[in-house]
């Protein structure tokens, strides 16, 4: 699958793309949400991660925009956060977003995150 990572922390970023790879995928990276959307309409992943807090673009925001965009709006989003909150993950739901991933993820979270979506997308459950 082509995931597409979005992450103002470099760490994060360079950790889901070695966990990613490991299992197979195809990644793209992605600094903020302006870099994002462009890459999101140039790469067309199957699946993208983004992170809330990140300066000039939110990942709520970013969220939002891809799935107001018809070409994108069954594009699985997960979030990614270090916050675990029950309003936190609310808000996600409300723009779209398909899941929910707790920052710092374990190489097994992160790929059995993917795994879950591939087969939402293919209707296998």
């Amino acid at each position: 699958m082509k995931v597409l990572v979005i992450d103002d922390s470099n760490t994060i970023r360079r950790s889901a793309e070695i966990f990613l790879k490991q299992g197979g995928h195809e990644v793209m990276l992605a600094e903020d949400g302006f870099d994002a959307l462009a890459k999101v309409n140039d790469y067309l992943p199957d699946v993208v991660f983004c992170d809330i807090l990140m300066p000039r673009l939110d990942g709520y925001q970013t969220c939002a925009i891809i799935k107001r965009n018809q070409k994108f709006a069954s594009l699985p989003v997960m979030m990614l956060s270090s916050k675990d909150g029950v309003f936190d993950k609310a808000r996600g739901r409300m723009v779209g977003a398909q899941d929910y991933l707790t920052k710092p993820f374990t190489k097994d979270q992160l790929l059995q995150a993917v795994q879950l979506v591939g087969a939402a997308v293919h209707g296998e459950t």
